[in-house]
């Protein structure tokens, strides 16, 4: 096969700096960045590309590895821009492709790596095929690449199966045909604007197959995989029989999700993605009832990492993570795959926030909680996720603390799911609320011309400026806690970790001279003092051959 590079040849400096590390993804941290939120360039409140590329030497310094950026495609922005009109194409609220093209090069410059959103498993009603095969008919050729169905019932009133949107009512949505009379139904997942596409149309793999070469060409390292275990449905699209289908998901393999198909869809693109030099990726989104069926989706002929949801949902407590730990880590390792370990993104409440509550009560939540003791695990559970072997994803903000904002006028809210009553919470507007860079002005520097969404009044005292430099901000401690990572070589590598004897609600655990030691109780524990303190989320006190830890705190040791 033939082989691509969309670095410039002639750009030494950015192909040495960018291609110097081999299999770089199996324990890179990569920062993910929800462009609507991050920096606005042109003051009118919204995120743009533009902005990112202000703020790459921020993430540089920061010391990730990679940045892997939302949706930014042409798109009515129903569900904020995961309903995609046009695949090639950025949406003017976000620039142009000449900002990506700057964007994707100013980062290989910068030693990062570009990730972006792909969304194969639905498009918006607003994408050319879409709306040709509504305006043409029943029959229309293109009608063949979503899932278009009569409905039951005497006049077809009755949608074609009993499946449920995740967001709400049913997934199906009846359209109004050229004569103006009541027509088809359509499957859609999600938002009624978002039309499944039919994965079984070869068409649709043409399509997406080319649209992995247009973005390669460009000079992206990767894709993440939107709804990666929804592409492929159950043959005749049975009925599940259940009406409260929302609290199955998760539990079991659904007729819509984790069909065995989608992994000949994967092997055909990787077979696109290995023509191309530099080591370019998947990260798959794949929701699935166990971390082994995830392991599927990594196989050496598919993709190369999956979200790690069953370690994002895990409680703060030392047994309970062991144990994910240990299944996560057993998992990927027949399938030579790396765990990959994650506790917010831009779908759950941030995890300064679900860590300030009680446990138990999901990954969307509108309760504030005990806001220092939610901060206090934040910062011990990173050091425990960046401790383990395999890859890392830090979402836009963790790394300055931030809680959820739980208090959002529902007048201000454009979650869709928000407004569909039973489908999810809708809560994710709190974890999307733009960043402060600055501690003042109009968006605290997110741009010139306020914010999408409000940004709460404390925001100032959370800034990039505010903690840069400040000894003991979780900022600093997340860029000291990089760097060591980059300098101790068991951090990140490897398949496996030693455990060790500790207190209950400790885990602590070796790997090679390195040693992790997280306390997630309420106490204060002691501990053996294992050698050299190398960062630590609390103040651990050394004496002679023991260190009292206080509660909810992580300390990394070296015994070299």
């Amino acid at each position: 096969m033939s082989q691509h590079s969309a670095i410039d040849p002639a750009d030494n400096s950015a192909l040495a700096t960018v291609a110097s590390r081999r299999d770089w993804w199996r324990d890179a941290v990569i920062y993910q960045v929800y462009p609507r939120s991050f920096a606005d360039s042109n003051g009118d409140g919204m995120g743009d590309l533009e902005g990112v590329r202000s703020r790459l030497p921020y993430l540089r310094d920061l010391g990730v590895d990679a940045v892997w950026l939302s949706p930014f495609y042409a798109s009515p922005q129903a569900d904020a821009g995961y309903d995609v009109a046009d695949y090639r194409a950025v949406d003017p609220m976000f620039g142009n492709l000449l900002d990506a093209d700057a964007l994707i090069r100013d980062a290989h410059g910068l030693g990062l790596r570009v990730i972006v959103d792909l969304v194969p498993n639905h498009s918006s009603d607003q994408h050319e095929w879409f709306k040709r095969a509504v305006a043409e008919g029943p029959g229309s050729p293109l009608r063949d690449r979503y899932h278009f169905r009569p409905g039951k019932g005497t006049d077809g009133e009755l949608p074609p199966n009993d499946w449920e949107s995740i967001f709400g009512g049913p997934a199906w949505t009846r359209v109004t045909e050229p004569d103006g009379t009541p027509g088809e139904w359509y499957l859609h997942l999600f938002a009624p604007e978002q039309p499944d596409f039919n994965w079984e149309h070869p068409a649709v793999g043409d399509e997406f197959r080319s649209i992995l070469r247009f973005w390669l060409d460009m000079g992206v390292d990767g894709f993440r995989i939107d709804v990666a275990h929804g592409l492929v449905k159950a043959e005749g699209l049975p009925d599940l029989g259940s009406h409260e289908q929302l609290k199955l998901l998760g539990n079991d393999v659904m007729p819509f999700f984790d069909q065995d198909g989608v992994h000949d869809v994967y092997r055909e693109w990787r077979l696109v993605l290995d023509e191309y030099a530099g080591e370019r990726i998947f990260v798959a989104e794949a929701w699935t009832p166990t971390v082994e069926r995830t392991a599927n989706y990594v196989r050496p002929d598919e993709l190369h990492q999956a979200f790690n949801f069953q370690y994002l949902g895990t409680a703060w407590d030392a047994a309970e993570l062991k144990v994910v730990i240990d299944r996560t880590l057993d998992a990927m390792r027949p399938v030579g795959a790396p765990a990959t370990w994650v506790l917010s993104n831009h779908d759950v409440t941030r995890h300064a926030t679900r860590f300030a509550n009680e446990p138990g009560l999901g990954t969307q939540i509108r309760l504030a909680g005990d806001r220092e003791l939610g901060l206090r695990r934040a910062r011990a559970a990173t050091l425990l996720m960046l401790a383990l072997p395999g890859s890392a994803y830090v979402y836009q903000g963790e790394e300055l603390g931030l809680p959820d904002v739980v208090d959002l006028p529902d007048e201000v809210r454009q979650d869709p799911a928000y407004f569909r009553g039973a489908g999810q919470d809708g809560f994710r507007d709190g974890c999307r609320v733009p960043i402060p860079w600055t501690r003042t002005g109009s968006s605290y520097g997110f741009g010139a011309g306020g914010s999408w969404l409000p940004q709460p009044a404390e925001w100032g005292d959370l800034s990039v400026e505010a903690q840069t430099g400040v000894a003991g901000s979780t900022l600093e401690l997340y860029r000291t806690a990089l760097a060591v990572r980059r300098e101790q070589p068991h951090l990140g590598a490897g398949d496996s970790v030693e455990w060790l004897k500790a207190p209950e609600g400790v885990l602590a655990f070796r790997r090679g001279d390195f040693v992790c030691v997280a306390n997630t109780t309420g106490e204060s524990v002691t501990v053996p003092a294992y050698g050299r303190v190398l960062v630590a989320s609390g103040e651990p006190t050394v004496a002679g051959d023991e260190a009292k830890l206080p509660a909810d705190t992580t300390v990394w040791w070296t015994t070299a």
